[in-house]
């Protein structure tokens, strides 16, 4: 898939930031843990990532059932369980949290092996321990992954050497469902974790949260079925803010997840950009850029409740038209930079400089049109965004990756004035076929 953008539009309008990502996959898993029905609403029913999920989940047996007028989805998962299918090549890059509910019906699991974004080592050995620990016996077969619990999960004691987010989800899961009590101790809680422990909880499991790490849970293998909204996507609410600033537009940006964004907002608003706020939402106009410049900035980005590495490209677009030189450092995934080449091509000359951990840039600067290929999900949304601030036609190639984390994008970018067409690609027709 590639994208066809006619910049240099000054975007205005509203737009209504979605369901987040992080928690929807995260909350469909959990919906595979009991036999009655769960309904979660303002879901993001388009993105690229929930369809292979669904797909995955329906060729085992379960039901998935999207409204896309809605924002909502169905799932009942009575027929869900450990099946062989004749190809496990499924694009997912959280496949591990699939393999609690088959465990739940089947006693055995057999999941791909994730995929997703390169943006540095990413293993899946913190999930094989959490299986473990639960009591499984763990394969790595040619073409997915065996989890064995005969009797199912066994509650015990998990602590993991570093925090991690899908570690914890995944504990989360098996740990609800497992017989007896489960300490996970280093647990990551964000905010899409918390979601998915309210989801947890209003289907009948027992979990107390301690501090901000610790997390303790009571196994209950009959969870009921339950109905819950999908926090709204803090990185889109970002995006979305940051387009407007860097455009020169004026947008109206609602459903904004503000107590899960206290840390970006405060650097954002330190660049000397005003925000205006009410209960939900954010218009950002070119008179909220104090003395018309956005100033230069240092971001450190990592874990949450600071700015989180997924916002790191955000910050980098920023710099870019921002007066002088802005620093923006990744501590968590030090290896994200391998957007900034292709970023680069929109840029003039010697505006950004990557190295592992740092991204260093010059402005102001001009965007001009362009040609680049996406190298991962927020990435491949950094490109859009300078194609759309270039006067001219650029193409941005593979761009399927921002597809997976933003919902209905061309129609939110064509209500608010902007051009963008995506065009399917020889590679995207032998995959369908």
């Amino acid at each position: 898939m590639r994208a066809i953008i006619q910049g240099g539009v000054r975007p205005g309008g509203t737009v209504e930031v979605s369901g987040a990502k992080n928690s929807a996959t995260r909350l469909l898993a959990a919906a595979l843990l009991t036999n009655g029905t769960v309904e979660l609403t303002n879901f993001p029913t388009q993105l690229v990532d929930v369809g292979h999920k669904a797909n995955f989940v329906r060729a085992c047996g379960g039901q998935v059932q999207f409204d896309d007028v809605a924002n909502a989805v169905t799932i009942n998962a009575s027929d869900y369980q450990c099946t062989e299918l004749d190809d496990f090549d499924y694009p997912i890059r959280t496949t591990y949290l699939l393999a609690a509910g088959q465990i739940l019906r089947s006693g055995i699991a057999k999941i791909p092996y994730p995929g997703g974004c390169k943006i540095g080592s990413r293993g899946y050995d913190l999930h094989i321990m959490v299986w473990e620990r639960l009591g499984c016996v763990v394969e790595e077969k040619p073409d997915y992954i065996e989890i064995r619990a005969d009797g199912g999960f066994r509650g015990a004691e998990i602590r993991f050497p570093i925090s991690t987010v899908g570690g914890t989800e995944n504990a989360l899961l098996c740990a609800a469902i497992a017989n007896g009590r489960t300490e996970i101790v280093n647990a990551y809680i964000t905010p899409e974790i918390e979601d998915l422990i309210d989801l947890l909880g209003r289907m009948g499991a027992q979990i107390e949260v301690s501090g901000t790490s610790h997390v303790t849970v009571t196994g209950r293998p009959d969870l009921s079925g339950t109905r819950m909204a999908v926090m709204p996507d803090r990185i889109e609410a970002l995006t979305w803010i940051t387009y407007a600033a860097m455009s020169g537009g004026s947008l109206l940006i609602k459903n904004v997840p503000f107590k899960s964004m206290q840390s970006p907002l405060l650097y954002i608003e330190a660049a000397g950009i005003d925000l205006l706020k009410n209960a939900d939402s954010i218009y950002v106009h070119p008179d909220c850029i104090r003395g018309g410049v956005i100033q230069p900035f240092e971001v450190p980005c990592g874990a949450h409740p600071g700015v989180i590495s997924d916002m790191q490209p955000f910050y980098t677009m920023l710099g870019l038209v921002a007066t002088g030189v802005s620093r923006v450092i990744d501590y968590r995934y030090p290896e994200r930079v391998g957007y900034v080449k292709e970023l680069a091509r929109f840029c003039p000359e010697n505006a950004l400089k990557a190295e592992i951990g740092k991204i260093t840039i010059q402005g102001p600067n001009r965007f001009h049109a362009a040609e680049a290929t996406s190298t991962d999900l927020r990435g491949s949304m950094a490109l859009i965004l300078a194609a759309l601030c270039a006067d001219g036609r650029s193409v941005v190639n593979d761009a399927h990756m921002a597809l997976r984390g933003y919902n209905g994008l061309a129609a939110k970018l064509a209500a608010v004035g902007a051009h963008m067409t995506l065009e399917p690609t020889a590679a995207d027709a032998a995959m369908s076929e």
